[in-house]
Parts: C-alpha cells; sequence; structure tokens
C-alpha cells in the first residue's frame, strides 16, 4: 500500500499491457500534474519504446483521456495500443465455425 505523504502530492497509476504481459506503475506526482507528466514520471516509455503518445490513445479508467487532462488522486491511467484482431471479426468466424461442426456433426 502507498501512502501519500505529502499533500501537495497525489498517487496515481499507469497502465499499459502488450500480449504478453501487463504492468501497472505507481507514481507520486504534483496534484496539478496532467496525464503526460503522469506518464513520463513512470518510466514507462523508457521501458516500452514502441509507445508513442502522439498515436496511442489514452485513458482514466477505461475513459478516453487527452494528454493534458488532469490527475485526482488514485486515477488510474490506462495507455492503449491498436487491436491485433478485430474482436467482431474473430467472434463472426468462431461462430461460422461452430455452425460448420454442428452440421458434421
Amino acid at each position: 500500500m502507498v501512502v501519500n505523504k505529502n499533500p501537495r502530492q497525489i498517487i496515481v497509476e499507469v497502465a499499459y499491457a502488450t500480449p504478453a504481459s501487463q504492468v501497472i506503475y505507481t507514481v507520486e506526482v504534483d496534484e496539478n500534474a496532467t496525464v503526460e507528466d503522469a506518464i513520463s514520471a513512470s518510466g514507462i516509455l523508457d521501458e516500452y519504446p514502441e509507445i508513442d503518445l502522439s498515436i496511442n490513445k489514452v485513458g482514466i479508467f477505461s475513459k478516453l483521456a487527452k494528454l493534458d487532462q488532469s490527475l485526482q488522486h488514485k486515477d488510474r491511467i490506462e495507455i492503449y495500443r491498436k487491436l491485433i484482431a478485430d474482436p467482431k471479426a474473430v467472434r463472426k468466424q468462431r461462430a461460422a465455425e461452430g455452425k460448420k461442426m454442428k452440421k458434421g456433426t
């Protein structure tokens, strides 16, 4: 558990996931910090050079956010990446395969 020792500081999380792993960094930032400030402070950009904030979208608790958006104590910033496959297309393909299997039995 991280305790906020400085009342002018807030604690936020920065999350990112790849197909192989998920990371969540807890950082303490100034109460006037923006989403971009917290991402930079987390060091995640050094760890994952594929993250490009001019391309990757970001959100706070699954709601899209702008890089200059202010933060609140205990916010979770999420960095999104492009999906490998379209979920709708995958479901449609699975459904079609299921129908073929039922006809064959």
